[in-house]
């Protein structure tokens, strides 16, 4: 398979169902501080649940309806990104992220967005790209910055995490947008 150097010994590639045991012990690394604001970390508690939810973005890729993207740094997964939706057709998509914490504060999921950002404009054709954040989720509200992305608005109460009624900012960048930052990583 490829892997795209995102620099400072960190690789994005594919993430596979055939990587679930991989994917396991990292969501265990980082269990809880993923788990804070994405259900992630409770969809993938063993490793047939682990492999379920890789085979279920291996379907999306065969659909075009989405895609799954591992971060590796000095050989181990720490992290990913992904299009949680991907509509070529309307031209829109939805990225997504997680990190474990020890990889966090190096960029990774900024350098990470850009790329499969750019493969979205550039190659896909894709007009506007969103990322829907929890408020609470500063991290990923500031790699919505440092994307150029505008904050659209709050919705309110949007959807149940761990029993709770979470918010949720819509931040979106469309693609004479992107172009025009010179976003292009390639």
């Amino acid at each position: 398979m490829f892997a795209i150097s995102l620099g400072d010994d960190a690789e994005l590639r594919p993430l596979e169902p055939w990587r679930a045991e991989e994917f396991l012990a990292h969501m265990d690394r980082g269990r809880e501080y993923v788990g804070q604001h994405i259900g992630l970390a409770d969809a993938t508690a063993d490793v047939d649940s682990a492999r379920n939810w890789l085979q279920s973005y291996a379907d999306k890729t065969a659909a075009d309806a989405g895609r799954l993207y591992g971060i590796w740094l000095d050989g181990l997964l720490v992290g990913g990104v992904l299009f949680r939706v991907f509509d070529a057709a309307a031209g829109t998509c939805e990225v997504g992220c997680w990190l474990e914490p020890a990889a966090a504060g190096r960029g990774l999921v900024t350098r990470a967005a850009r790329v499969i950002i750019d493969w979205a404009v550039y190659e896909r054709g894709i007009h506007r790209v969103e990322w829907n954040v929890s408020p609470e989720n500063t991290p990923s509200v500031n790699v919505a910055k440092r994307l150029g992305m505008t904050r659209e608005g709050l919705l309110r109460a949007t959807y149940l995490h761990r029993g709770v009624r979470q918010d949720a900012e819509v931040w979106s960048i469309l693609a004479p947008e992107w172009r025009a930052a010179g976003r292009d990583a390639r």
